[in-house]
């Protein structure tokens, strides 16, 4: 465990590293998935407490002058959470070596729950279960009561917040696949944020996770000069705890949301129907099949098509414009595979996607991003109003960004985005839309196209058809390779014959087995060079080529 020491927000590169090695010490035998809850609850307990103590301390100062450090009202009014004195950090971990501190950890979460309407059903309590061992209970409580000591800067969400935010990937990392269900990797969601850059207006994510578009979007707002509130958050997310984590990360960033007072299905279930949203930003859940496409074939939602029952790729897409205001801008992650699918039904909302002229940008990006699978994804910028005041006027053209040599790799099966890569992709799509003209098509990175252009190349969407130099000569469509292939296999299946046929003569001629399977010397040998076999189809063959692969 890590001495205790003052920390600043601008702690050393290490610190939430050095806490998660501690914390991974203490898990034990406990599955990483069962012990996020477990973690990600008590740090959000230490941030409402310090929060509640700071105020506390401030208001017990002016007694003199009529305020009441223990008036649940004068906390709310300051945006604090209101915290019992049984549940407070200092009651707890002075009790944390106790063997009833789990039922005490749960009697805590609920009695704050109790008090602060907002968190009714969002925290865990569970802490008092025989398989958690107290005493690796006890020691985690000791290490979270290192975090935020000092002065009231340290106390601020800043630090928790950064700790969670930590201990999310984390834990997204050591589950894996199932980690990306919950936490889209940093570098996306600042990217995203980046280049969508949501300085205030509402900000919507369907399938929100846990929330981490919102606190980037917050960051981004911030670092810009807007006021937090300058912004409001509207969300969903259909799994329950993974509902409570966002609820909670949210919280300790002191973000005022809407995700609703449930966990819901956006599909079946939009809690926001009439919502326009200035932003759009998410990551969904990759080619799903399970999401009730059958009974929503009819829904209003599909103006650009009825989504295939087996992939809700482009029922999300759909649900993103549905909901964008506008002159309202989207940005959200998808399959490689949504640029050029074989889908007829994809391909037609593709189709009339383009030709409706909303897609502003594509991005392809490397592979071993995200946890949940190492293979490559893209990015889809979606505009509802491309003549909108702010930037010039670009109907009928479409940014296309081939990002997909950029990265740096963390360790053997994942990569992250550095700054330079989100500075390099967001710049350049800011200068192309920019009213001062200083954006130029770069050779092999990024090319303007027009909709013609996209029309003509069967509305695919992949960047690197667009930006490879002398790219179109290299080109062919599915159609014309398959034709080639069939002419390839024709031509291979005539020189097969052929050569079948020389082998039958040979055997004729040189007669090597008497019926009774002795051998009999031959009467006479006639030697066939293989190029004069190879010759007797030269004129068939002519000069084929090798099939062109599709890219």
């Amino acid at each position: 465990m890590p001495a205790k020491k003052k920390t600043t927000n601008g702690a050393a590169l290490g610190f939430e590293q050095t806490l998660w090695l501690a914390a991974d010490k203490l898990r034990g035998f406990m599955d990483p998935a069962e012990y996020k809850h477990v973690v990600l609850g008590l740090i959000f307990l230490k941030y409402i407490s310090d929060a509640f103590e700071d105020l506390h301390t401030r208001l017990v100062a002016q007694q003199a002058e009529g305020a009441d450090a223990e008036d649940p009202d004068e906390y709310r009014a300051e945006g604090v959470f209101w915290v019992p004195p049984a549940a407070r950090w200092g009651y707890l971990q002075a009790n944390a070596k106790q063997p009833t501190i789990g039922r005490l950890l749960d009697d805590a979460m609920t009695a704050i729950e109790q008090v602060n309407p907002s968190l009714k059903g969002v925290l865990p309590k569970d802490y008092a279960r025989p398989t958690l061992d107290k005493q690796r209970l006890g020691g985690l409580i000791d290490l979270i009561g290192t975090i935020g000591l000092g002065d009231k800067e340290n106390r601020s969400r800043d630090i928790l917040g950064r700790v969670y935010e930590y201990f999310l990937s984390q834990f997204a990392s050591s589950e894996g696949k199932k980690g990306g269900e919950f936490y889209t990797p940093r570098s996306i969601v600042q990217l995203l944020v980046e280049m969508l850059a949501p300085y205030k207006g509402r900000v919507y994510d369907p399938c929100c996770g846990s929330g981490g578009m919102f606190v980037q979007s917050e960051k981004f707002a911030e670092a810009h000069g807007s006021r937090i509130g300058d912004i409001s958050v509207y969300g969903q997310e259909s799994n329950p705890t993974t509902w409570r984590m966002a609820k909670m990360n949210l919280a300790i960033r002191g973000i005022e949301n809407n995700l609703g007072a449930e966990p819901s299905d956006s599909f079946r279930r939009d809690l926001h129907p009439d919502l326009k949203a200035d932003f759009v930003i998410a990551n969904p859940p990759f080619n799903i099949s399970d999401w009730g496409g059958e009974i929503l074939k009819e829904d209003k939602r599909w103006k650009f098509g009825t989504p295939p029952t087996s992939n809700a790729n482009f029922a999300w897409v759909q649900h993103f414009i549905h909901h964008l205001a506008p002159d309202g801008l989207a940005g959200f992650v998808l399959a490689i595979s949504s640029l050029d699918s074989e889908s007829l039904a994809e391909n037609e909302i593709r189709k009339n996607i383009i030709e409706s002229d909303l897609v502003d940008c594509i991005v392809a990006l490397p592979g071993k991003l995200f946890y949940s699978t190492p293979i490559p994804v893209c990015l889809w910028f979606i505009s509802r109003n491309k003549a909108a005041s702010l930037f010039r006027n670009h109907k009928g053209e479409t940014l296309f960004i081939d990002a997909s040599q950029l990265s740096k790799e963390e360790n053997r099966t994942h990569s992250f985005l550095t700054d330079t890569d989100i500075s390099k992709i967001s710049s350049t799509y800011h200068s192309w839309k920019s009213k001062s003209g200083s954006y130029g098509d770069v050779d092999g990175f990024c090319r303007t196209v027009r909709t013609e252009e996209i029309r003509q190349f069967g509305y695919s969407l992949f960047p690197a058809r667009y930006v490879k130099i002398d790219y179109k000569e290299d080109v062919v469509t599915l159609s014309d390779f398959t034709t080639k292939i069939n002419a390839n296999l024709s031509q291979y299946s005539m020189l097969l014959s052929s050569l079948m046929q020389a082998i039958e003569e040979v055997k004729k001629q040189t007669d090597l087995l008497m019926p009774n399977n002795t051998i009999k010397k031959p009467t006479r040998l006639i030697t066939v060079p293989l190029s004069e076999i190879l010759d007797c189809s030269d004129e068939r063959l002519g000069n084929m080529e090798e099939p062109e692969i599709l890219r």
